[in-house]
């Protein structure tokens, strides 16, 4: 193909693709070309050059926008997702509750004893449990890191029966070490419950219905990972530290003014 042709497609080219950075409609033009294989390599060479070593910023910029629009899209099939399993999320009689069970926000979190993550939100989860006595938390174990995760589940749902799940739940989060079966039933023990009576009670199908309909609700709504938190009818993914969880609250209780 002669030099000029070939810039000219390059050109082209290189528009469509700064434009689909940019998010801007791709240019129009009515010329048609037929090219053979030498001349596509050849013009993908100079789109690669031109991308990769001398406007990198583009394709960077390429990317942030697909990984925005992804990101949206997931997290707009999650809302509806919540929107449609309501009662399974905020109201499973099975499921723990903490904070004020009648308060005028909750906040749902998804969470596993062995992730380092749900760890570090946890403090900030209690500090404001404390501070602001009108939030109800909705506890849902969803162990999804190994048998110990598994364990400690059972664990906190069986020490139901016992009334002490916050108790052994706090405990469970404080430890910073590899989760074991023997740290589980030491700290049950130290926050004052009955092991052998709890380790009976881990078999209640109850307890077992329980976990595998918080695994199934995790898939079904969009939990990628723990932990997750679902302030009313917000997604809020990963960990997150107390002025975003006051933060989301407090938009919370906008939204619902508003409605």
């Amino acid at each position: 193909m002669r030099k000029s042709a070939l810039l000219l497609t390059v050109a082209l080219l290189s528009l469509s693709v700064a434009a689909r950075a940019a998010d801007a409609p791709l240019p129009q033009t009515t010329t048609a070309a037929t090219f053979n294989d030498a001349q596509k390599a050849e013009i993908e060479n100079i789109v690669k050059e031109y991308l990769v070593n001398k406007h990198p910023e583009v394709m960077a910029q390429g990317l942030q926008n697909l990984q925005q629009k992804e990101q949206q899209s997931a997290d707009a099939k999650s809302k509806a997702e919540i929107t449609s399993e309501k009662d399974k999320i905020f109201n499973d009689p099975r499921t723990p509750v903490g904070g004020n069970p009648k308060g005028d926000v909750t906040i749902v979190e998804f969470y596993d004893f062995s992730c380092g993550y749900c760890k570090m939100s946890e403090e900030s989860l209690e500090r404001l449990v404390k501070e602001d006595k009108n939030v109800k938390v909705v506890y849902k174990d969803f162990p999804i890191l190994g048998p110990a995760s598994a364990e400690a589940a059972k664990a906190a749902l069986a020490s139901m029966k016992q009334g002490k799940f916050q108790p052994l739940h706090d405990a469970l989060m404080t430890k910073k070490d590899h989760l074991t079966s023997d740290m589980i039933y030491a700290t049950a023990k130290d926050v004052g419950i009955d092991v052998d009576r709890l380790k009976k009670d881990m078999n209640d199908s109850v307890v077992a219905d329980t976990i595998a309909a918080n695994l199934k609700l995790g898939q079904d709504i969009g939990v990628r990972g723990t932990p997750m938190f679902i302030v009313n009818d917000n997604v809020y993914p990963g960990a997150l530290q107390y002025e975003q969880l006051k933060q989301a609250v407090s938009d919370a209780r906008g939204a619902e003014k508003k409605s």
